[in-house]
This record gives structure tokens, sequence and C-alpha cells, in this order.
């Protein structure tokens, strides 16, 4: 089975201004996520993929789609055989699972993420 888009992540220079213009455009709805970092998440009225918002960590910093994983040490080895590169490692959500963000060969990120409750 193929593995499927899971999350997507926007960056904002004005994350309030930023939600505003989600919510008039499409109806979107944020709330403040209960992690260590600012975050909001996203509900986009479907399920899957939900979304997340945070302060943009750098100029060229673009969205990332997160695909899921079931092992992300797997693809992480495999993506980088692949000829991927690893910008952001493997990094623990306490209670819900671990991400990493790569670059695909053409510079394009992607995320992956592993559900994981006793991640820490």
């Amino acid at each position: 089975m193929a593995s499927k888009v899971c999350h997507f992540e926007i960056p904002a220079d004005d994350v309030e201004s930023l939600q505003g213009f989600y919510t008039e455009m499409f109806g979107w709805v944020f709330r403040k996520a209960d992690t260590p970092f600012e975050y909001w998440m996203i509900d986009t009225g479907d399920p899957v993929p939900e979304g997340g918002m945070m302060s943009r960590k750098d100029p060229s910093q673009g969205p990332v789609n997160y695909v899921m994983v079931d092992s992300l040490d797997t693809s992480l080895k495999k993506a980088l055989g692949l000829g991927a590169k690893v910008i952001v490692p493997k990094t623990a959500v306490p209670k819900f699972g671990w991400f990493a963000v790569l670059t695909d060969p053409q510079e394009n990120a992607i995320g992956l993420w592993q559900d994981d409750t006793n991640a820490a």
C-alpha cells in the first residue's frame, strides 16, 4: 500500500494574520497545540490531512507535506540511499510521534511522520 500525506505545515511571518486569511478563505479553524513549542493545529473539516502553522524560522522556509511511515529510521535510511538530504533530523513530538524533514534529490522539502505515543 502506498504511503499517504498525513499532515501539512504552513510557516507564517505573522501567525495571527495568516490564520485570519485561511479562516476567511477556506473556513479553517485554528487551535493552539499542547506542545513545548509555539504551534497551531489546523482543522480543515476533513480528518486527514490535518495541518499546522508555526512562525517561519528562515526566509526560505516554505510549506511542507508530511508522509506517514511505519518506521522513521528505515524510511530515512532509504531516502538517503535514493539521494535525499536530511535538513531536520529525527525529532520527538512528545506523546505524539517522531518527524524528520528532508529534501528530495531536486531540493524539495518533504516531511516524514511516525506515530508513537511513547515518543519523548
